[in-house]
Formats: structure tokens, sequence, C-alpha cells
């Protein structure tokens, strides 16, 4: 009773549920992995307390088979995406082999999953990007497949695409998400939405932190999708995909509760809307930003719909994944000064 006492009274009083300082390395393999969805009911691969922070590795959406033939040495396809291809032989809905899900003690629905990324570095010197009849925003121009292995400068960090055309690297998962509700059951891994997922949003590089409404207790999140490189909208349905390493801190805050995915930036605020509609989406986001100013800035309604308005940017995150996403981005330094 003593303990639950302290407990109710550190939510009231401060920011986080608890704080810890342990770090764990999650490798990738046929028992740490969810391929393909997420899941309330999901059994986690590890347990850590708020404030831990967890080292990821994350392998590359392909298949063994599928690099060597797009031109992969043998020798350069890692070794444990040879064993999860072999041993697990029952996945999906969805194709991501995402790593977790890590159960984070103390995160109840209705909390909000803070997500430092601290730091993020490609795992292996190449990516891949493809098409396929049947996916993409322009499915019907290209009715057909192809996959083009994609060499990366880790030393001067630039893809070089061709000849004469370089791509300056900016690496980012491109999905880290939480369970959704339990009512929802396993849900695919493609189309983001309320628990985050393959949001496919290349502003969450390392130095930007992730706040995630929590659904189930643990939250039960999950990562993966390693992108070097992406452009707003990922028309052809893929980025530079790749195999990624990334350190994340995870904070509970009982104070914070976002009802929507949304992010920090050093320089930039964002909001996020995703829906099959790309106008619903947008107007997800912008209502998503109006309340964050409301809430955060305590601006009337009236003024955050103006400030959005003369000072934010709308970006399409992507128009491939099932829901659309758009981004919204609105300055720090607008905040910065103040007149006298």
């Amino acid at each position: 009773m003593h303990r639950f006492l302290a407990l109710c009274l550190l939510a009231l009083s401060a920011d986080v549920y608890s704080q810890s300082n342990h770090t764990y390395t999650l490798a990738a393999t046929p028992k740490t992995v969810a391929w393909g969805y997420y899941d309330a009911a999901a059994t986690p691969v590890l347990h850590i307390q708020s404030g831990d922070t967890v080292t990821f590795e994350t392998l590359i959406t392909n298949s063994p088979s599928g690099l060597e033939k797009a031109g992969v040495a043998p020798d350069q396809v890692q070794q444990n995406l040879r064993d999860i291809y072999k041993e697990i032989t029952i996945h999906g809905p969805g194709g991501h082999i995402l790593n977790g899900p890590v159960y984070i003690e103390g995160a109840e629905p209705g909390d909000t999953l803070e997500i430092h990324i601290q730091k993020i570095d490609l795992a292996i010197p190449y990516a891949y990007n493809g098409f396929r009849f049947g996916a993409g925003f322009l499915t019907q121009d290209f009715p057909y497949s192809r996959t083009k292995i994609i060499p990366l400068d880790r030393d001067r960090m630039v893809a070089r695409f061709a000849p004469g055309i370089q791509i300056p690297l900016h690496p980012f998962f491109g999905s880290m998400g939480v369970a959704p509700p339990e009512a929802y059951g396993r849900i695919s891994s493609a189309p983001p939405a309320i628990h985050g997922g393959n949001m496919d949003n290349k502003e969450l590089v390392a130095g930007t932190t992730l706040y995630l409404p929590v659904h189930v207790r643990g939250a039960l999140f999950e990562i993966g999708d390693g992108h070097a490189g992406q452009g707003n909208g990922e028309v052809d349905i893929t980025a530079l995909e790749t195999s990624l390493t990334g350190t994340l801190q995870f904070v509970v805050r009982k104070d914070l509760k976002v009802k929507y995915p949304r992010a920090e930036t050093p320089t930039h605020y964002i909001s996020m809307g995703f829906d099959d509609d790309l106008s619903e989406a947008t107007r997800i986001a912008v209502r998503q930003m109006i309340d964050f100013l409301a809430g955060e800035k305590h601006l009337s309604r009236d003024d955050a719909y103006m400030l959005t308005s003369v000072a934010g940017d709308v970006d399409i995150t992507e128009l491939v994944d099932g829901n659309k996403g758009v981004h919204l981005m609105l300055p720090k330094s607008i905040f910065a000064n103040t007149l006298p």
C-alpha cells in the first residue's frame, strides 16, 4: 500500500513515471523479431524501466535470395537475416522485420511514451530501392518489378546512386511504434496509424524525440524498416532500404497525454496525420498541431490555427503505405524571441 501511494504521488508530482539508466542491446534474431505485425497480445522479448536505453539491431526488409538476385554478393548478406528467413515460417500480415516488442515497465493506457533517438548507424555498406506492380504511387505506369542495389559510402555519408549522382544520407527508422488497442488484434506493419508504426518520416533522425500514445500495458514498442535516406512521398514504395543499428532512450510520461503520434526535432515541432484519404490525413495533422499549440503553448485555438497557416509547413510523408502520411512542421525559432 505504501508503495502504491508513493507511485501515485510520483505520477502527480513528476514529469515521468520513474527513471532508470540501464542500457541494453537487442540483436535481431528469430527469437527477438516480430515479422510483419503490431499486436497487443505479442509476447515481449525485453523488459525495461522508464529511463532505460536500448541499442537495436534492425534488418533490411528483403529476402536473402532477393538481395542476391539483385546483385549482392552472398557473403554480404547478413547471417541473421538468413536465419530469420529459414526459421520463421509463419509471419505477416505485413512484410517488415521489426525488432521487439519491448515492454516498458509502468507504461499504462493513456500515458505517453517519449522516445529519444540518440544514435543511428549504418550496419551494412549497401541499400536497395525497388518497385513492383501493385504497389507504389505510379504502379500502372510501371507494371513490372525492379530492384536496384545502391552502395553506401559510410565515410562520406552518401549513396552512390549512379555515375554523377550522389545522395546525402540521413538514416532513420521507417517503422517505430507501439501496440495498437487490444480490439484491433494483430495489424499489418504496413499502414501507419495511431500506434505510429510505418510512418516513414525522414525527419526522425538521430537527435529527435518521438511521442507515442500508449494503448496497452507496457506499450510494446517495435522498430525496424531501416532507411539510409528517403524523399518525402516515398513514391515507388521504398526508400534507401538498409540495415541500421539505433540507440533509443524510453521515458514514460504520466503528465503528457498525446492522442496521436507527434515528434520534436532540435529545430521544429512536428504533428502527423494518417489516413487513406490524403485530405483527411492533412486535416488530422493540422488539428493535432492546433491541439499542441493550444495545450502546450497556451494559444487560443483561433491563434493556433492562424499561426499554423502563417508559419507551418505541411509535407507529404508518404503516399504508398495504405494509409497516406502527412506531417506538419512548425519552427521553434518563432518562439525564441519576444518583443519587449
